[in-house]
């Protein structure tokens, strides 16, 4: 990156961290309860000024490319029944005086769009680039309708371009940190299973059963043609391949590591949320762990002295 390394600032409670400032004012009392609208909050921030829908512009390094049509229907739906509950996040345009980017909300504004609204609620924050796109993967990710693949880049994002660690990034979109560990495995994958995946046929749980299996596409083509469990995969990938010699999957091509030392190697990457690579040699051995940034290895290490516990 261009940037000049810097040590990653918390991430806080995701946007809520940047739209805290505007939520001190208590809320009007109302008559009678209104029903969300899908995808606003119960404890949506105060919107600090209204803007001309034609003077918000998405923002050009926005993470999420695929909108589905029927939610953003759904939305726009709501919406129009009973507007937008939830301002957007804005900051002013760098291009244009008067405009203003996206930073939070794009299918708000899409929806609304949709609705044919004339203006929207924002809440206005002076964000640098690497700010506002921080912010935008942080709020995909805390999507409920994220395909696993999308979410686990998102994560990839956060921990490498950021700095962050991954017991942060879980915080900051409330997660538990396995749940970042294991969604990273899939980044790993053949592409055959990441197609497979992003088209629906296989689940995050196939998918991460087969991270390391050396004929992980084979056991995943089948996998979706027989309609397996979760389960059934996991046993699949633990079975010694039919051919060649029946080498273990995830066994090194000279055949040292067996099934069982491949388990133990994906069990160990889980609880440490770190790539482990075990090289067991009868009685003894050696085991590598892999970190990709400082605070992943201060994170270790502190887990290792028994602050945190594995």
């Amino acid at each position: 990156m261009s940037e000049s390394p810097k040590k990653a600032r918390g991430l806080g409670r995701g946007l809520s961290a940047l739209l805290g400032d505007e939520t001190k004012a208590p809320a009007p009392k109302k008559a009678a309860a209104e029903p969300p609208a899908v995808e606003e909050t119960p404890a949506a921030p105060k919107a600090n000024r209204h803007v001309a829908i034609d003077l918000l512009h998405p923002n050009a390094a926005q993470p999420r490319r695929v909108y589905d049509d029927e939610a953003l229907q759904a939305l726009s739906d709501s919406i129009a029944q009973q507007g937008v509950l939830q301002p957007l996040l804005v900051r002013p345009h760098p291009n244009q005086t008067g405009h203003f980017e996206i930073v939070a909300g794009e299918r708000r504004w899409r929806a609304a769009q949709q609705a044919k609204l004339s203006e929207l609620p924002v809440v206005v924050k002076d964000l640098d680039d690497r700010a506002t796109l921080e912010m935008a993967l942080v709020e995909n990710i805390q999507r409920e309708d994220l395909l696993p693949l999308e979410e686990a880049e998102g994560y990839r994002r956060l921990v490498e371009e950021f700095g962050h660690a991954q017991s942060e990034v879980a915080k900051a979109v409330g997660k538990s940190r396995s749940h970042v560990a294991n969604m990273l495995r899939l980044l790993g994958l053949p592409e055959q299973i990441k197609r497979l995946l992003a088209e629906g046929a296989l689940s995050a749980g196939h998918a991460r059963a087969l991270v390391g299996v050396d004929n992980a596409a084979s056991i995943a083509e089948t996998a979706v043609s027989e309609g397996w469990s979760v389960r059934e995969v996991e046993r699949r990938a633990k079975q010694p391949m039919p051919s060649g010699g029946a080498r273990p999957p995830g066994s090194t091509k000279g055949g040292s590591k067996d099934a069982d030392t491949q388990a133990l190697e994906n069990d160990l990457s889980l609880a440490l949320g770190l790539k482990v690579v075990l090289d067991h040699r009868g009685a003894g051995g050696q085991m590598t762990l892999h970190y990709s940034s400082l605070d992943q290895l201060d994170d270790l290490v502190s887990r290792l002295r028994g602050s945190d516990g594995l």
